[in-house]
């Protein structure tokens, strides 16, 4: 699947009860009377050994299936931040939610790096789009991992819904509104916390799309919220939540949330932008609200 199709109907999800072998077990945590597990996997996709983390509330061991809502990190973070800082296990015990978390990157020997070890490219900072530059291209098509072969993977390992939401933080907002928006038939809602909504036009975007994408502009459009809204906001919505602090270092020189906050407005889209005083831009701020946006998908996904 290219970054730019838009999906036209619910992706099929075949739950099975059998474990495949490509799916490893690492741990299990008891946690709020589910279970808290990490898997590693070999990725055909990313051309590398990945993890990912799930949450399995206690209804999972009920064998009914499951709505599932998939996080998506920023830069700098695994698929174990959102685990341990956000607290999100208590809410989605509650409300029977499964929660995926993937890592931000293909990681591993071979896996190139910027040069530098800068946070903002490379390791960690895969912005969730399909490379198509050497050295990249080998590995980062981190798009293609998050909207086909993680799902498969879940559908094959959990039994769950054929429903689904999305959220993020940071540079995992941008992928989840930019994965939202070119595959509204996949998601009920989508959600985010300070995201980088305009990658095409700041500096954290700008760096890596060159890199990954290269100089044609042109080729960043299917990676950029604000875009991807434009075209087709009056055509398909979602259910959408934002969140943004406004003591975040990055919210301005950033571009967060703002931009698309004007475009929604423009296209009468189905979006709620908050702005908190006093939030910065770490786990403080996203452990405080991240009940609130539980909430807001256990309501669409009960109504999709």
């Amino acid at each position: 699947m290219s970054g730019t199709q838009l999906m036209s109907g619910t992706q099929p999800m075949n739950a099975a009860s059998s474990v495949p072998s490509s799916a490893n077990e690492v741990s299990a945590n008891r946690c709020f009377g589910g279970w808290q597990k990490r898997f590693s996997h070999q990725s055909s996709v990313l051309n590398c050994e990945m993890h990912f983390s799930v949450y399995l509330p206690p209804a999972a061991e009920l064998g009914n299936p499951l709505p599932v809502v998939y996080w998506l990190s920023g830069l700098t973070s695994t698929d174990e931040n959102f685990v341990t800082k956000a607290g999100a296990q208590r809410v989605a015990s509650e409300l029977g939610l499964i929660l995926v978390m993937p890592d931000t990157s293909p990681r591993g020997n071979g896996v190139p790096d910027a040069e530098d070890k800068a946070y903002d490219l490379g390791l960690g900072a895969g912005f969730y789009v399909n490379a198509t530059q050497a050295p990249w291209n080998e590995h980062y098509r981190m798009y293609d991992y998050i909207v086909d072969e993680l799902p498969s993977l879940i559908q094959q390992r959990f039994h769950v819904q054929s429903t689904a939401a999305i959220s993020g933080h940071s540079m995992g907002g941008h992928g989840a509104l930019m994965i939202a928006l070119s595959n509204v038939k996949r998601f009920s809602s989508v959600s985010a916390f300070s995201p980088i909504v305009n990658p095409a036009d700041c500096p954290w975007g700008e760096k890596a799309f060159s890199h990954y994408l290269g100089d044609d502009k042109s080729e960043w459009q299917q990676y950029d919220s604000c875009e991807l809204m434009r075209q087709q906001g009056h055509f398909l919505q979602l259910p959408m939540l934002i969140d943004q602090g406004l003591a975040d270092d990055f919210y301005q020189n950033q571009k967060l949330a703002k931009p698309l906050e004007s475009i929604a407005q423009e296209m009468n889209y189905p979006a709620e932008f908050r702005y908190h005083k006093g939030y910065d831009h770490t786990y403080y701020f996203i452990s405080t609200f991240i009940e609130d946006h539980l909430r807001f998908h256990a309501k669409h996904l009960a109504e999709y």
